[in-house]
């Protein structure tokens, strides 16, 4: 897994590769967003952001978020919630369950879980290319 200052340097390397200065107000917002260890949505990421430079503007943040989405360096997960949130690509595979009281989004894996689909998708006469698993749960009280 990259430190947050090698992701940072990523994020910045896609932008220059899309043609776009990499500003001040950009790089601070590369520097939010690799400094997330949850899933913040682009008003998050600006709220963290505006706290550094209160010029920021949220536009700018979803410019930047949607430019990082389509080179591949941050997925967007569209959570029940409807709220787009994100998360970096280089990350293992991993699953999500989101708490339906709180929105807590929390992290797992599961061998088991992927056997099992292997197992499935080659019943049904298929190969996984891709997936995406999120169980909605509340806290057992």
């Amino acid at each position: 897994m990259k430190t947050v200052a090698e992701r940072a340097r990523a994020f910045e390397a896609e932008l220059k590769d899309a043609g776009l200065r990499v500003t001040q107000q950009r790089r601070l917002i590369l520097k939010v967003l690799a400094e997330a260890s949850d899933h913040p949505d682009a008003k998050a990421i600006f709220h963290r952001s505006f706290e550094h430079d209160p010029t920021l503007s949220l536009s700018t943040v979803y410019r930047t978020m949607k430019l990082l989405e389509e080179r591949g360096a941050i997925e967007r997960h569209a959570f029940d919630d409807g709220v787009s949130r994100y998360e970096h690509a280089d990350q293992q595979h991993h699953d999500h369950l989101i708490d339906i009281e709180t929105g807590q989004v929390i992290e797992f894996s599961s061998e088991e879980i992927e056997r099992l689909q292997a197992k499935i998708a080659a019943e049904l006469g298929y190969d996984i290319v891709r997936h995406r698993l999120e169980l909605y749960g509340r806290r057992k009280g």
